[in-house]
């Protein structure tokens, strides 16, 4: 994804979205990653197009406010900060596909995990 291309924008609670990114950067890769400025939620930049068709429940896909210079390192949405910054290996926005299966991995590891 090229630093000023628009971005769609997946947000979910931030422990799910924790676990996530370390299925993803152990598996699939993963791309930048957001987190608000209260830490209650993190945000993947994911391909444009992707809000049209997200339904994952627990989670929200909206498009961004359109391009963002992703390269000078300010993120694409107000008031969020980069868990995940877009440099080097993490420049290209997460899978939508690879995002999901990571985020249903990271609901049952999070469920199996409280039942202890």
């Amino acid at each position: 994804m090229p630093p000023d291309e628009p971005c769609d924008l997946v947000t979910v609670p931030a422990r799910q979205g924790l676990e996530a990114v370390d299925i993803l950067r152990l598996r699939d890769g993963v791309g930048p990653v957001l987190h608000d400025d209260a830490g209650a939620t993190l945000g993947f930049l994911v391909p444009p197009g992707t809000a049209a068709a997200w339904d994952l429940p627990g989670s929200a896909c909206t498009q961004t406010s359109g391009p963002a210079d992703r390269s000078a390192g300010e993120p694409p949405v107000a008031g969020a900060g980069w868990v995940v910054p877009p440099d080097g290996t993490y420049e290209t926005a997460t899978d939508a596909s690879r995002l999901r299966a990571a985020l249903g991995e990271a609901a049952r590891t999070i469920e199996a995990l409280d039942r202890w």
